[in-house]
Protein backbone atom coordinates (compact mmCIF):
# COMPACT_ATOMS: atom_id res chain seq x y z
CA UNK A 1 0.00 0.00 0.00
CA UNK A 2 1.23 3.60 -1.11
CA UNK A 3 2.47 5.52 2.11
CA UNK A 4 0.32 9.07 2.44
CA UNK A 5 3.10 9.85 5.18
CA UNK A 6 5.01 13.44 4.47
CA UNK A 7 7.98 13.20 5.02
CA UNK A 8 10.85 15.83 5.99
CA UNK A 9 13.51 16.56 3.45
CA UNK A 10 16.92 14.53 3.97
CA UNK A 11 18.59 16.00 1.03
CA UNK A 12 19.27 19.83 0.50
CA UNK A 13 21.52 21.94 -1.19
CA UNK A 14 21.51 25.89 -0.47
CA UNK A 15 22.38 28.03 -3.45
CA UNK A 16 23.51 31.11 -1.18
CA UNK A 17 25.21 30.76 2.08
CA UNK A 18 22.48 32.06 4.82
CA UNK A 19 20.52 29.03 4.49
CA UNK A 20 23.53 26.91 5.04
CA UNK A 21 24.99 28.87 8.25
CA UNK A 22 21.18 28.80 9.36
CA UNK A 23 21.01 25.21 9.11
CA UNK A 24 24.36 24.74 11.07
CA UNK A 25 23.20 26.70 13.64
CA UNK A 26 20.57 24.55 14.04
CA UNK A 27 22.16 21.50 14.42
CA UNK A 28 20.65 20.33 10.71
CA UNK A 29 23.91 20.43 8.86
CA UNK A 30 24.03 16.67 8.42
CA UNK A 31 21.33 17.53 5.47
CA UNK A 32 23.17 19.58 3.63
CA UNK A 33 24.52 17.73 -0.08
CA UNK A 34 25.42 20.95 -1.73
CA UNK A 35 26.58 24.44 -1.72
CA UNK A 36 27.20 27.56 -2.57
CA UNK A 37 30.50 28.43 -4.05
CA UNK A 38 31.04 31.61 -2.23
CA UNK A 39 30.23 29.54 0.72
CA UNK A 40 32.44 30.79 3.50
CA UNK A 41 30.21 30.28 6.89
CA UNK A 42 30.51 28.51 7.99
CA UNK A 43 34.01 27.56 7.58
CA UNK A 44 33.75 23.87 7.70
CA UNK A 45 30.73 23.80 5.17
CA UNK A 46 33.07 24.58 2.22
CA UNK A 47 36.17 22.25 3.64
CA UNK A 48 33.45 19.23 3.94
CA UNK A 49 29.93 20.13 1.25
CA UNK A 50 30.47 19.73 -2.50
CA UNK A 51 30.03 23.24 -3.96
CA UNK A 52 27.05 23.10 -6.80
CA UNK A 53 26.59 26.66 -7.95
CA UNK A 54 28.41 30.53 -8.01
CA UNK A 55 24.77 32.92 -7.51
CA UNK A 56 23.97 33.04 -10.84
CA UNK A 57 25.26 30.07 -12.19
CA UNK A 58 24.67 26.33 -10.99
CA UNK A 59 25.73 22.72 -12.36
CA UNK A 60 22.34 21.52 -13.14
CA UNK A 61 23.84 18.21 -13.91
CA UNK A 62 25.62 17.88 -10.26
CA UNK A 63 22.52 19.33 -8.73
CA UNK A 64 20.23 16.48 -10.29
CA UNK A 65 22.83 13.85 -9.56
CA UNK A 66 23.12 15.14 -5.61
CA UNK A 67 18.92 13.96 -5.32
CA UNK A 68 18.19 16.69 -3.51
CA UNK A 69 14.60 16.98 -1.73
CA UNK A 70 14.89 20.35 -1.92
CA UNK A 71 16.80 23.26 -3.23
CA UNK A 72 16.89 26.53 -0.98
CA UNK A 73 17.48 29.94 -3.29
CA UNK A 74 17.39 33.36 -2.49
CA UNK A 75 16.38 36.33 -4.12
CA UNK A 76 14.84 37.24 -8.00
CA UNK A 77 18.23 36.96 -9.36
CA UNK A 78 18.18 33.63 -8.81
CA UNK A 79 14.76 33.15 -9.85
CA UNK A 80 16.02 31.82 -13.64
CA UNK A 81 17.71 29.10 -11.91
CA UNK A 82 15.24 27.80 -9.67
CA UNK A 83 13.21 28.12 -13.01
CA UNK A 84 15.23 25.28 -14.88
CA UNK A 85 15.71 23.09 -11.48
CA UNK A 86 12.19 23.05 -11.51
CA UNK A 87 12.07 22.03 -15.12
CA UNK A 88 13.99 19.43 -13.89
CA UNK A 89 11.72 18.10 -11.35
CA UNK A 90 13.56 19.44 -8.12
CA UNK A 91 11.52 21.27 -6.19
CA UNK A 92 12.78 24.76 -5.17
CA UNK A 93 12.19 26.92 -2.39
CA UNK A 94 12.93 30.56 -2.97
CA UNK A 95 13.71 32.98 0.10
CA UNK A 96 13.04 37.05 -1.00
CA UNK A 97 13.45 38.96 1.90
CA UNK A 98 15.27 42.42 2.52
CA UNK A 99 14.72 43.33 6.20
CA UNK A 100 15.63 42.50 9.49
CA UNK A 101 12.72 40.77 9.79
CA UNK A 102 12.69 39.14 6.72
CA UNK A 103 15.78 37.05 8.02
CA UNK A 104 14.57 36.17 11.35
CA UNK A 105 11.47 34.63 9.54
CA UNK A 106 13.50 33.14 7.15
CA UNK A 107 14.96 31.04 10.30
CA UNK A 108 11.86 30.27 11.58
CA UNK A 109 10.58 29.02 7.95
CA UNK A 110 13.49 27.41 7.68
CA UNK A 111 13.15 25.48 11.14
CA UNK A 112 10.01 23.97 10.57
CA UNK A 113 10.91 22.71 6.90
CA UNK A 114 13.56 20.43 8.43
CA UNK A 115 11.79 19.97 11.62
CA UNK A 116 13.18 21.68 13.83
CA UNK A 117 11.25 24.70 14.93
CA UNK A 118 12.49 24.59 18.57
CA UNK A 119 15.78 24.99 17.79
CA UNK A 120 15.04 27.67 15.63
CA UNK A 121 12.77 29.52 18.06
CA UNK A 122 15.39 29.35 20.73
CA UNK A 123 18.67 31.11 17.86
CA UNK A 124 15.92 33.82 16.85
CA UNK A 125 15.62 34.74 20.61
CA UNK A 126 19.23 34.83 20.57
CA UNK A 127 19.60 36.69 17.64
CA UNK A 128 17.08 39.36 18.70
CA UNK A 129 18.14 39.68 22.36
CA UNK A 130 21.48 40.35 20.96
CA UNK A 131 19.76 43.26 18.89
CA UNK A 132 18.03 43.88 21.66
CA UNK A 133 21.64 44.97 23.85
CA UNK A 134 23.22 46.55 20.64
CA UNK A 135 20.31 49.07 20.61
CA UNK A 136 20.18 49.42 24.26
CA UNK A 137 23.70 50.64 23.81
CA UNK A 138 23.35 52.45 20.62
CA UNK A 139 20.72 54.39 22.54
CA UNK A 140 23.31 55.86 24.63
CA UNK A 141 25.29 57.93 22.29
CA UNK A 142 25.64 60.88 22.89
CA UNK A 143 26.10 61.76 19.27
CA UNK A 144 25.28 59.47 16.48
CA UNK A 145 27.21 59.54 13.18
CA UNK A 146 26.05 60.14 9.38
CA UNK A 147 26.92 56.85 7.53
CA UNK A 148 27.29 56.18 3.94
CA UNK A 149 27.23 53.03 2.87
CA UNK A 150 28.85 51.92 -0.05
CA UNK A 151 27.68 48.57 -1.38
CA UNK A 152 29.31 48.67 -5.22
CA UNK A 153 31.63 51.20 -6.46
CA UNK A 154 30.74 51.31 -10.07
CA UNK A 155 27.64 52.59 -10.14
CA UNK A 156 27.96 53.61 -6.75
CA UNK A 157 25.06 51.93 -4.91
CA UNK A 158 23.88 51.94 -1.58
CA UNK A 159 22.90 49.75 1.29
CA UNK A 160 20.14 47.07 0.95
CA UNK A 161 17.59 47.46 3.49
CA UNK A 162 19.19 45.19 6.11
CA UNK A 163 21.75 46.97 6.24
CA UNK A 164 20.21 50.47 6.21
CA UNK A 165 18.50 48.99 9.15
CA UNK A 166 21.35 47.70 11.07
CA UNK A 167 23.10 50.69 10.66
CA UNK A 168 20.00 52.94 12.72
CA UNK A 169 19.54 49.82 15.10
CA UNK A 170 23.72 50.65 16.32
CA UNK A 171 23.24 54.63 16.59
CA UNK A 172 23.86 55.47 12.94
CA UNK A 173 22.15 57.57 10.48
CA UNK A 174 21.94 56.25 7.51
CA UNK A 175 22.73 59.56 4.91
CA UNK A 176 20.32 57.72 1.99
CA UNK A 177 17.56 55.83 4.23
CA UNK A 178 15.05 56.56 1.35
CA UNK A 179 16.64 54.13 -0.80
CA UNK A 180 16.05 51.03 1.35
CA UNK A 181 12.61 51.12 0.41
CA UNK A 182 13.95 49.29 -3.35
CA UNK A 183 14.45 45.68 -3.34
CA UNK A 184 16.48 45.53 -6.45
CA UNK A 185 20.27 47.58 -6.89
CA UNK A 186 18.96 49.07 -9.94
CA UNK A 187 16.85 51.55 -8.34
CA UNK A 188 19.74 52.06 -5.39
CA UNK A 189 22.34 53.53 -7.79
CA UNK A 190 22.78 56.99 -6.87
CA UNK A 191 22.74 59.45 -9.68
CA UNK A 192 26.14 61.07 -9.26
CA UNK A 193 29.41 61.17 -6.59
CA UNK A 194 28.21 64.74 -5.27
CA UNK A 195 25.43 63.61 -4.21
CA UNK A 196 27.51 61.93 -1.15
CA UNK A 197 29.01 65.31 -0.86
CA UNK A 198 26.09 67.14 -0.56
CA UNK A 199 24.87 64.19 2.59
CA UNK A 200 28.61 64.88 3.97
CA UNK A 201 28.67 61.52 5.83
CA UNK A 202 31.02 61.17 8.81
CA UNK A 203 31.70 57.57 8.20
CA UNK A 204 32.69 55.86 4.91
CA UNK A 205 31.69 52.18 5.08
CA UNK A 206 32.44 49.96 1.97
CA UNK A 207 31.26 46.53 1.29
CA UNK A 208 31.68 45.86 -2.37
CA UNK A 209 29.18 42.99 -2.87
CA UNK A 210 32.58 40.03 -2.88
CA UNK A 211 34.87 42.08 -3.91
CA UNK A 212 38.15 43.60 -2.40
CA UNK A 213 37.47 47.75 -1.42
CA UNK A 214 40.56 49.35 -3.03
CA UNK A 215 40.49 52.85 -0.72
CA UNK A 216 42.62 54.88 -3.61
CA UNK A 217 39.59 54.60 -5.78
CA UNK A 218 37.18 56.10 -3.02
CA UNK A 219 39.95 58.63 -2.43
CA UNK A 220 40.70 59.86 -5.90
CA UNK A 221 36.77 60.95 -6.72
CA UNK A 222 36.99 64.33 -7.61
CA UNK A 223 35.71 66.62 -4.25
CA UNK A 224 35.32 63.76 -2.43
CA UNK A 225 38.63 65.30 -0.09
CA UNK A 226 36.26 67.61 1.44
CA UNK A 227 33.45 64.48 3.00
CA UNK A 228 33.97 64.29 6.66
CA UNK A 229 34.80 60.35 6.53
CA UNK A 230 37.51 61.38 4.35
CA UNK A 231 39.23 64.01 5.96
CA UNK A 232 38.83 62.06 9.44
CA UNK A 233 39.87 58.87 7.67
CA UNK A 234 36.73 57.28 8.70
CA UNK A 235 36.71 55.06 6.17
CA UNK A 236 36.36 51.54 6.63
CA UNK A 237 35.33 48.06 4.58
CA UNK A 238 32.67 45.45 6.27
CA UNK A 239 33.43 41.95 4.23
CA UNK A 240 30.59 41.24 2.41
CA UNK A 241 30.09 37.59 3.87
CA UNK A 242 29.07 39.18 7.29
CA UNK A 243 26.74 42.37 5.89
CA UNK A 244 25.44 41.37 2.48
CA UNK A 245 24.35 37.70 3.76
CA UNK A 246 20.72 37.98 4.21
CA UNK A 247 20.92 35.61 7.13
CA UNK A 248 22.56 35.35 10.39
CA UNK A 249 25.86 36.90 9.70
CA UNK A 250 24.80 40.24 9.52
CA UNK A 251 22.72 40.17 12.80
CA UNK A 252 26.05 38.50 14.63
CA UNK A 253 29.62 39.73 13.23
CA UNK A 254 27.65 42.56 11.10
CA UNK A 255 26.30 44.30 14.26
CA UNK A 256 29.11 43.68 16.27
CA UNK A 257 31.54 45.81 13.76
CA UNK A 258 29.26 48.46 13.32
CA UNK A 259 29.27 49.02 16.77
CA UNK A 260 32.93 48.99 17.03
CA UNK A 261 32.85 51.57 14.06
CA UNK A 262 30.43 53.86 15.42
CA UNK A 263 32.30 53.27 18.89
CA UNK A 264 35.29 54.38 17.57
CA UNK A 265 33.98 57.39 16.03
CA UNK A 266 31.85 58.76 18.74
CA UNK A 267 34.99 58.41 20.71
CA UNK A 268 37.30 60.55 18.00
CA UNK A 269 34.57 63.08 18.71
CA UNK A 270 35.19 63.82 22.28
Amino acid sequence: MMSLRPSLPQRIICLTEETTETLYALGADELIVGISGFTVRPAIARKTKPKVSTYLDANINSIVSLEPDVVLAWSDLQAPLCAELMKQGIQVIGFNHRSVEGILSMILTLGALVGKPTEANMYVETLLHKLHVAQTQAQQRTIQPRVYFEEWYDPLITGICWVSELIELCGGIDVFSENRQYQDAKRRILPNTDVVIERNPDILLASWCGKGFKKEKVLARPGWDTINAIVHNHIYEIKSSIILQPGPAALTDGVDKLMHIFTTWEQSQQ
